[in-house]
């Protein structure tokens, strides 16, 4: 009987440990990743932040997004709303008609600044493809390394970017992001995240963005910056964050 026990607990060890052992893939990953910085309350808040002394605002009409840019210029208050895939301009609560090639201009402009504030929450939107590359050390740290390409339909103008995530293995913080780029002749990108904090349960970083000194694959450029050959470009700063979560009660 003893020894029937002591197999069975055996077993039950074995199959424990490698559950344990078992890889996470790389959805998993991301949606941990998501869970940690904020998960559903990306949904249902409404955030205000400055950059560049521009304020940028995320606000929610019956579940379905809306994005802002507000500005002044000429003594005059602009206000930039990209809304259903449409944008439109307010200048001086007047709507403003603008170009088709200016719209989309202003629109990818807007979509950018929130898509990098909010990280990761949009590395789960349907035309994002995720693959684990493997894991790597950076200054001695364990990180999954994660690339995200996106599907033509539904991927954006610039559906052919190709980024790529380091995830920390314990925190599931991505402290580290790079992209490839092909407008305006092209180009590479490599961020580190800086001054962590959380607003009402919402993670947000500022960025060191920096950029190959020499050719480079988007693959191997952590391995640059950790060899000091990456030039430092500018600092990405996000000021006077406000989240409110009353949406989401």
């Amino acid at each position: 009987m003893r020894l029937i026990i002591f197999l069975g607990f055996a077993l039950v060890l074995m199959a424990c440990k490698e559950k344990a052992q078992k890889p996470l893939t790389a959805q998993q990953i991301i949606d941990e990743a998501i869970d940690r910085a904020g998960g559903e309350l990306y949904g249902c808040s409404h955030i205000d932040f400055v950059f560049r002394d521009r304020l940028y605002s995320l606000e929610y009409d019956n579940n379905r997004k809306i994005l802002k840019r507000s500005f002044e210029i000429d003594s005059s208050h602009v206000v930039d709303i990209k809304r259903n895939g449409s944008f439109e301009r307010m200048i001086d609560n007047r709507h403003v008609s603008v170009p088709d090639t200016t719209a989309r201009k202003f629109s990818n402009s807007i979509n950018s600044v929130h898509y990098f504030a909010y990280l990761p929450y949009g590395l789960n939107d349907m035309a994002v493809n995720k693959k684990l590359l493997g894991e790597r050390k950076i200054k001695g740290e364990e990180y999954y390394i994660i690339e995200i390409t996106f599907d033509r339909a539904g991927g954006g103008e610039d559906f052919e970017d190709v980024y790529i995530y380091w995830i920390h293995k314990e925190h599931f913080t991505p402290n580290y992001l790079a992209y490839e780029f092909h407008v305006n002749g092209g180009g590479m990108r490599f961020r580190e995240a800086l001054n962590e904090r959380y607003v009402k349960g919402i993670r947000f970083v500022d960025y060191s963005n920096y950029k190959p000194t020499e050719n480079a694959s988007i693959y191997e450029i952590d391995r640059l910056y950790q060899q000091d050959k990456l030039a430092l470009l500018s600092t990405i700063e996000l000021e006077e964050i406000r989240v409110n979560v009353d949406n989401c009660n």
